[in-house]
């Protein structure tokens, strides 16, 4: 029973390529393309052939990323030695979801000044001429003293 789920399990991963280089690609594909192309790119199976087959979330995305194969190809190299794809064939289709950051999913309460932090930023800024300039950078001040007094009390 054991040695038919582990040929089942082998076969469905054969689908996307060799187990252990997709692993591989999976893991160099966003130091060796960068921040950007990863976001809007990503490796979807590994050919028998050796060429890799890249999702791109738009066409002007696969087009342009066809233009770069060659370095493109290179960095993976240069990451991957054995592992890296023989070629790189770039089409319009789905991308993993974004992972959240916890800090990206919880956004910042606003955090209202005291009357102290109020005076403290008015005397900060005391020595600017223009009176408005004076108002709108003292209530700037505030602001941050407060949400810096909030983010030390964590």
């Amino acid at each position: 029973m054991i040695a038919r789920i582990g040929e089942s399990v082998r076969s469905e991963l054969g689908r996307f390529g060799p187990t252990g280089a997709m692993a591989a690609i999976v893991e160099a594909w966003p130091a060796a393309v960068g921040e950007a192309i990863a976001r809007n790119a990503w490796p979807a199976r590994l050919a028998r052939d050796g060429t890799l087959h890249v999702h791109a979330g738009s066409a002007a995305w696969a087009f342009e990323l066809g233009q770069l194969r060659g370095m493109l190809l290179e960095r993976l190299r240069a990451r991957l030695a054995a592992d890296a794809p023989a070629s790189l064939r770039f089409a319009l289709g789905p991308l993993p979801s974004p992972l959240e950051e916890p800090a990206a999913e919880v956004r910042r309460k606003a955090v209202e000044p005291t009357e102290a932090e109020r005076r403290e930023a008015e005397a900060l800024v005391s020595g600017l001429d223009n009176a408005d300039l004076r108002a709108l950078v003292a209530r700037a001040a505030a602001a941050n003293l407060a949400r810096t007094a909030a983010d030390r009390s964590f």
